[in-house]
């Protein structure tokens, strides 16, 4: 070799190039969403808390390249308020599949519609990757050819790496072999431009693989941007859903950010698969109602006006006497009639709540209940729904709430919520799906009734309980029967009201529901729920 060509500082000027990104290689990162430690653990413990996500990174796994890193991803990118994505240039390139999906996400405005139901519920977040599990493999399917060039060009960068890394060891080598001025024995100076030119050609297939890689990007883009799309739009539905069957069924969110992960799963399942998990809607509205109702309900509201009264209530004063205030010589007058209480006001008869002690649902759940009315809406689905918002409106009251679950003679369950403890959801869901079938007997429920208001008033001498009873037949009881039934009402003074559902018959004036209540209607619009709201202002 010639001598020049031999000489230390020339060889290190051909291969300083190398030297430098040998030394100096830029971080990549493997994940798109930036995110702090808390951030992490957040996911690594809903990671081990969830079976679906773990069974889904398995399977998308087997088939497809960093599939976990894509999932805890989508789960930050739903779970962090304001996710910020890096740059794809800081991404390892392996990874810019993620950041190309992970982006067309967050990008979308079906996404920033999901991110209201999942932002800082680690669960929720957690279900809307679920719920995007059909969209991302068909994202992955149609982005394998880019993932498979993106590993290529990994492969080939780290290839140009390592040859850097050779010339870098080639110079080290041939340094260590010169001589005094400088000169370095051919082997050496064989070896460092062997190595270069194995750097040059290393850092040309990257380069080709990285921009092969880069266009077979682009030309996947649109079709992961619109799956991107799709896949937010049914996350946020799955997620609003679920938000609403939540609502409907009466938990809040405070309960379900206190729930375990596993607990909320169960309970969403439930609620979705359950024998009244169609009817949640009409449950729903029910409670709506009822809490409107409730809203609306003030002691001694003015009702129907009866006639004209004196006192001082300016509410009600009638337009003759607020004339008086126009005249200032009328003005001391009206003062002393307020002052008096002889001010002429609107008299009126209003309805007012008098119920102390338990308010007592009792629910037919006979044979017969099973049919269903105008819109589909079962016969039990209504009467369960209307005592799901008694046992709501009980809970507001500071009452104690039993829902008595009847049908033939010998059958009964009982459901008891006492109002100082928390009301468990299972024990709700238990309760409302119960059925127990065949025929249907009054005294059995009602008997049941009376005992229980007749231990609330021996334990806590509360009296003026309120019982409902919903049911869609008519049957007989015995005279020695109704004479007890009375005594027992006339002492403890509780109401009780009547809820006939698609059998006008057993309503009518001479019938025995009309003999036990106080308050009878009949219900034949199943989808109605206003034809009980009156129930909740009296109640």
């Amino acid at each position: 070799m010639d001598r020049t060509l031999s000489k230390l500082d020339e060889l290190t000027g051909r291969g300083g190039k190398w030297l430098g990104l040998s030394a100096t290689a830029p971080e990549r990162h493997t994940a798109a969403v930036i995110a702090d430690r808390f951030d992490q653990i957040t996911w690594r413990e809903t990671y081990e808390q969830s079976a679906g996500l773990r069974d889904l990174a398995e399977e998308l796994n087997k088939r497809y390249y960093h599939t976990t890193d894509l999932l805890a991803d989508a789960f930050l990118a739903a779970y962090k308020v304001s996710p910020r994505l890096r740059e794809h240039t800081d991404m390892d390139p392996c990874r810019l599949v993620n950041h190309q999906v992970i982006t067309s996400l967050v990008e979308s405005l079906e996404f920033a519609e999901l991110r209201r139901e999942t932002a800082g519920d680690p669960y929720a977040a957690a279900m809307a990757v679920l719920a995007q599990a059909a969209a991302l493999r068909e994202m992955l399917e149609r982005s394998r050819n880019t993932q498979e060039q993106a590993e290529q060009a990994k492969k080939a960068e780290q290839g140009a790496e390592g040859a850097a890394t050779a010339v870098s060891e080639a110079l080290q080598q041939a340094a260590d072999e010169a001589d005094e001025d400088g000169t370095v024995p051919a082997p050496a100076a064989d070896t460092v431009q062997q190595a270069i030119e194995a750097a040059r050609t290393a850092e040309a297939a990257a380069q080709q693989a990285a921009q092969g890689a880069a266009q077979a990007l682009v030309a996947a883009a649109p079709g992961i941007r619109a799956a991107a799309r799709n896949a937010a739009a049914k996350a946020a539905d799955a997620a609003r859903e679920e938000a609403a069957l939540m609502r409907a069924w009466g938990v809040g969110p405070g309960e379900l950010e206190r729930m375990p992960f596993d607990q909320r799963a169960r309970l969403a399942e439930r609620l979705r698969t359950g024998r009244l998990a169609q009817w949640a809607e009409l449950i729903g509205r029910f409670r709506q109602m009822a809490g409107g109702e409730r809203a609306r309900k003030v002691e001694n509201a003015a009702g129907e006006l009866v006639g004209v009264t004196l006192g001082n209530d300016l509410s009600r004063v009638i337009p003759s006497e607020l004339a008086n205030l126009g005249l200032p010589e009328l003005r001391a007058v009206f003062a002393a009639r307020y002052a008096a209480g002889e001010l002429m006001l609107y008299d009126s008869l209003g309805e007012q709540a008098t119920g102390q002690g338990a308010i007592i649902a009792c629910v037919d759940t006979s044979h017969s209940m099973y049919e269903a009315g105008p819109g589909g809406v079962t016969r039990e689905a209504w009467a369960k729904a209307c005592a799901l918002a008694l046992l709501d409106q009980a809970r507001h009251a500071g009452r104690d709430f039993v829902g008595i679950l009847f049908s033939a003679a010998d059958k009964i369950q009982i459901f008891r919520f006492p109002a100082g403890r928390p009301a468990d959801t299972a024990r709700i869901l238990d309760f409302a799906e119960t059925f127990l079938g065949g025929g249907t007997s009054y005294q059995t429920p009602l008997t049941a009734a009376g005992e229980l208001l007749e231990e609330e008033f021996n334990d806590a001498a509360r009296t003026r309980g309120d019982i409902v009873m919903i049911t869609d037949d008519d049957c007989g009881v015995t005279e020695e029967w109704m004479r007890g039934w009375n005594d027992t009402k006339h002492r403890l003074g509780f109401r009780v009201f009547g809820v006939v559902i698609g059998a006008p018959r057993a309503a009518e004036a001479d019938s025995v529901l009309d003999a036990l209540c106080d308050n009878l209607r009949s219900v034949e619009d199943l989808t109605d729920v206003r034809a009980a709201a009156d129930l909740f202002r009296v109640i």
